[in-house]
């Protein structure tokens, strides 16, 4: 009763009806400036500006709020708020139960464990940084208002913490075993471990931060050995699983997809979810990654290399659907009103472990220009960097426009792609090739293109050097095409030329040990690399 007075007086003192929804725009510590326009809010909302500078002119639907307000209780009175993960936001929203449309920040460590606590209680809506600049926010904060907020947890973490402090700083918690900063720092390496790749192992971790079970992140089925053209759920037209667990594993992830419900689950599941007709085709490819046995970071340079492909591998599960009965998730739909021209439509499973958007979408003529012709690399290469969070689609939907300029392939119909990859990236072990190889190999089935291993593997290399901008040699692309298990695949990079495979003895096993240095061939110090050996090839 409380809080419902509290609500209503704060509404009264803003001159606010109860019949209008209320939205806090709520973005500390960013530029002030915004271009916020009557059209952004639909019928019946008004939205509170934090921030706002004397000088900007707002819409008659768009509310300045006083320097000095104070904002947690103007969020008790709100029904949305619009802004940037943080402490105090999160905080405030589940303390308040509010329903808290997010935007993603670039390089904030943190914000995988907040955004993961908001899924959990159910209060957070991400919205996409190009529809927070376009507009498009009516199809978020309908989404935001059928949410129920279940949090019901202690609200009283600043006590704690002063006392916390209070306590250390008299001396009443003074460890007893007396740890050096090197255990102290140790242990806090292990916890963050543990919290990203093994919860529950050793430390009880929060079951809101439970990760997922498969690489689907859906509880695990039972894989005992099924007949190799069915798996439940599905009937195998086309191919073979050939008794790969992880490819089982992943077709049963897909049968589980179909019947998902809505009750803590992570928004890239529910996306996947809504990815595909269940009752249509679906072309799955695998592309495993590659440990480099001999010859390494020298590809470029046409060196000798030997390769094995890795247990550890990618699916992709592409669909295609003519544009007018293609599934469209709610933003897309928003965006997206022509229901004649293609889409394209993209989940990445296991965004949380590199803080990247789980989906992303685009329309397929984005891609064409006004003569019809494809557009440049170059473009294309802009086009996906605009925003950090979704620079990840130009591994995927990169394969696509390569296909357009170098196959002449026109793509009439929508695509659905669901991306899952047991690959570690950043670890050297080619994770990126894995995802090109996999979605070009599904594609390329979908619409029956009859493409020879090794040109699959130099089309992905055009994905990774010219879409992503990553200056790589082919060897990665080609592990993953055209390697085979159990054998190492030796061939020459230049110009990929493949000398044969061979027989890796049974008494002999290849282990890859991760160092813990990220690696990235898009990254500075490897193109620094390349144009060193360029430079001195040249001298010599």
């Amino acid at each position: 009763f409380f809080f419902f007075f509290f609500h209503f007086q704060v509404r009264r003192e803003l001159g606010v009806p109860e019949n209008v929804k209320l939205l806090i725009f709520n973005f500390g510590g960013q530029q002030t400036g915004w271009k916020l326009k009557e059209e952004y809010l639909p019928a019946g909302w008004l939205c509170l500006v934090c921030g706002a500078s004397a000088e900007q002119e707002l819409p008659p639907n768009f509310i300045a709020l006083p320097k000095d307000v104070y904002t947690p209780d103007v969020i008790a009175a709100s029904d949305c708020m619009l802004g940037k993960i943080g402490y105090g936001t999160v905080s405030e929203a589940l303390a308040y139960k509010l329903r808290f449309i997010f935007v993603r920040r670039d390089y904030f460590n943190e914000e995988p464990f907040l955004r993961k606590m908001l899924e959990y209680y159910q209060g957070g809506v991400e919205m996409i940084r190009r529809d927070l600049l376009a507009g498009c926010w009516a199809p978020y904060l309908e989404r935001a208002v059928t949410l129920k907020p279940c949090y019901n947890g202690g609200t009283d973490g600043g006590e704690v913490a002063a006392k916390i402090l209070q306590d250390t700083a008299m001396g009443k918690k003074r460890s007893k075993l007396n740890l050096s900063g090197a255990r102290r720092l140790r242990d806090a390496i292990i916890l963050g471990f543990q919290l990203q790749r093994a919860p529950g192992r050793d430390l009880s971790v929060p079951e809101w931060y439970q990760v997922a079970g498969n690489e689907a992140g859906i509880p695990s089925v039972d894989q005992t050995q099924k007949p190799s053209k069915f798996v439940e759920g599905f009937e195998i037209l086309h191919g073979d699983h050939h008794g790969l667990s992880d490819t089982i594993s992943f077709l049963d992830s897909l049968a589980t997809l179909a019947k998902l419900g809505g009750h803590h689950q992570e928004r890239e599941h529910l996306a996947a979810a809504a990815l595909f007709n269940w009752e249509e085709d679906i072309v799955v490819a695998r592309a495993p990654g590659r440990l480099d046995v001999m010859g390494g970071i020298a590809d470029y340079s046409g060196s000798l290399v030997l390769l094995m492909p890795t247990r550890e591998a990618c699916h992709a599960a592409v669909q295609r659907n003519h544009p007018s009965k293609q599934k469209l998730w709610k933003h897309a739909e928003a965006r997206h009103h022509s229901r004649d021209t293609p889409i394209l439509e993209i989940v990445s499973f296991g965004s949380e472990l590199s803080n990247r958007g789980p989906t992303f979408d685009m329309d397929l003529s984005d891609f064409m220009e006004e003569d019809g012709k494809p557009i440049s690399y170059e473009k294309a290469y802009h086009y996906f960097s605009r925003d950090p969070s979704q620079k990840w689609a130009a591994y995927v939907a990169g394969t696509i426009l390569v296909l357009m300029r170098e196959l002449n392939v026109r793509f009439e119909d929508s695509i659905s792609i669901l991306v899952s990859s047991t690959v570690p990236e950043g670890k050297g072990v080619s994770s990126s090739a894995s995802v090109e190889v996999a979605t070009m190999s599904a594609i390329a089935a979908a619409h029956g293109l009859e493409i020879s291993p090794r040109d699959v593997a130099l089309l992905c290399q055009k994905v990774e050097n010219y879409v992503v901008g990553a200056p790589c040699g082919v060897m990665d692309q080609m592990a993953s095409a055209c390697g085979e298990a159990n054998k190492l695949l030796a061939m020459i990079c230049q110009p990929a030329e493949i000398l044969g495979l061979v027989e890796i003895p049974c008494h002999i096993r290849f282990w890859g040990i991760d160092s813990g240095i990220r690696h990235s061939v898009g990254g500075s110090d490897y193109g620094s690399v390349r144009i060193g050996a360029f430079i001195g090839k040249t001298m010599i």
